[in-house]
């Protein structure tokens, strides 16, 4: 159990995007096994299933608040169904401070009622994926709900990590002319995490 009271081990892995999170996670699941579990990322799931994408700032802002109730959520689900394992979340909750239309992060957490403090709280640990868009690298394909061009992700991902690197557990992945020798830096950090943190002689 967690000094947070949490009863599994929590990590989430961000970016901008095209910095290879999703593979990373995949890849680690695989390798790993049931003893990782993938909290899917949330705006995905909810664009690809139509929710709408509008430019308004009303509606972009409610779209940022409906994506952290689901990532919440999701969390939460993962976590009670899966006692004692590793969480993987693809993006957490306070991603959506770097999409908020404006005011952003400080007007984000206001409109829901929460700090920042209290989210990065919600991990254990937290690697950042720098986006493959720094080194002009074109990011298109891969996540069909991805809209941005380089230089939004670029933006993305510096306020990203902005807010993330305030966590006391932040690992940074940079951009590497190789996206495989970049996917194994990440993978090989989320292997230390877990040794470190003795998570696979926990009992299931």
């Amino acid at each position: 159990m967690k000094s947070s009271g949490r009863n599994h081990f929590r990590i989430v892995l961000t970016g901008g995007p095209g910095g290879g999170k999703t593979t990373a996670a995949d890849l680690f699941r695989r390798e790993i096994g049931e003893k990782v579990v993938i909290v899917p990322e949330t705006a995905t799931m909810l664009f690809v299933g139509g929710f709408p994408r509008l430019g308004e700032w009303e509606a972009r802002a409610a779209t940022q608040r409906a994506i952290f109730h689901a990532q919440v959520a999701l969390e939460d689900i993962q976590g009670s169904h899966y006692p004692n394992r590793i969480l993987l979340c693809d993006r957490g909750t306070i991603d959506g401070a770097a999409f908020w239309p404006k005011e952003a992060p400080k007007g984000f957490f206001e409109s829901l009622a929460t700090t920042v403090d209290e989210q990065l709280a919600r991990y254990d640990a937290v690697i950042f994926f720098e986006s493959a868009a720094v080194g002009d690298i074109a990011i298109e394909g891969g996540n069909p709900a991805r809209t941005e061009t380089n230089e939004e992700a670029r933006q993305l991902d510096m306020r990203l990590r902005e807010v993330w690197s305030e966590h006391p557990n932040f690992h940074f992945i940079p951009h590497r002319g190789s996206f495989f020798s970049k996917l194994e830096d990440g993978l090989a950090q989320l292997q230390r995490i877990v040794d470190d943190n003795g998570l696979l002689q926990r009992p299931s």
